[in-house]
């Protein structure tokens, strides 16, 4: 009986220099794979060569990893994956908005994921998850430092085993550099506007009196820099001088609903390369 092919994602980033495209073709060819689909990015002024290909045939991903180091260049980052299901955790605070748009999505199968749990600093949400038959776990933050309360939520977290990513659905406390260190690269947040704008309390009134003409949502890889992490996607919608800033505010919540969810498509995946606080995307 013949082996079942299977199919990779194949990511690479390395230092460019001539030929790449060719050598990693070749050790595809000489697999006698199936390239499914492939793209190439090369930033000069870094000189990184960016390659996403996806490709099925009979592999042992571990020698196709080997055979591809091999012919790059020293220190190359690889990654041979097998598409399945990720393991993700939603992490909220009160808004329903970015919160209820993904369970919808995950009921309606558009999420290649496995949501484990719903983790909270507060239990106003729970009934609503509960709905989704999903986890709802609760950490109040009340009478804890942050420190504290922080410790509680990466335990709450590590006993849902693995995590690939931890997202953001309106999660409004500020995370400590142990806890980003924790998930470096794997915490998703959306932010409620075209950064960097609009901080603090209120932002949408906060527009609303600058007389703003486009409002948007970005949604970033968060790190040590509020707000100032690896943007993954953006959008922006026009607004005028007949908007109230309670109608810009329930435009701007449409507006993040959708980037949240097109950020998580694109790291489910796999299609995001990060680096030099950036990122390429396939």
């Amino acid at each position: 009986m013949n082996p079942t092919p299977t199919q990779y994602r194949i990511l690479i980033d390395c230092r460019d220099e001539k030929g790449l495209v060719f050598k990693v073709s070749n050790i595809f060819f000489n697999y006698d794979l199936n390239m499914l689909s492939n793209n190439e990015f090369v930033d000069r002024e870094n000189n990184r060569f960016f390659m996403r290909s996806e490709v099925i045939g009979v592999i042992d991903g571990e020698k196709l990893y080997s055979d591809l180091i091999a012919v790059l260049p020293d220190n190359a980052v690889v990654n041979v994956i097998e598409p399945q299901k990720k393991r993700i955790v939603l992490m909220v605070t009160k808004e329903t908005h970015a919160l209820g748009d993904l369970l919808i999505r995950y009921i309606d199968g558009e999420l290649d994921a496995e949501i484990l749990a719903v983790v909270s600093n507060y239990d106003l949400l729970e009934p609503l998850v509960r709905k989704f038959d999903i986890p709802f776990v609760t950490v109040s933050h009340e009478g804890l430092s942050r420190s504290d309360h922080e410790q509680r939520v990466l335990e709450a977290l590590e006993a849902l085993g693995p995590i690939d990513y931890v997202v953001l659905a309106k999660y409004m406390r500020i995370l400590t550099p142990e806890f980003v260190s924790r998930y470096e690269h794997r915490i998703i947040n959306i932010h409620h506007s075209f950064l960097p704008a609009f901080i603090g309390a209120n932002p949408y009134k906060q527009a609303y009196e600058r007389g703003v003409k486009i409002i948007g949502a970005t949604a970033h890889f968060v790190n040590n820099n509020l707000d100032e992490g690896p943007i993954i996607a953006q959008e922006i919608i026009p607004v005028d001088h007949a908007y109230s800033w309670k109608d810009m505010q329930r435009s701007g919540r449409d507006v993040e609903k959708i980037v949240l969810s097109r950020a998580l498509k694109l790291a489910l995946e796999d299609r995001i390369f990060v680096y030099a606080n950036k990122t390429v995307i396939f």
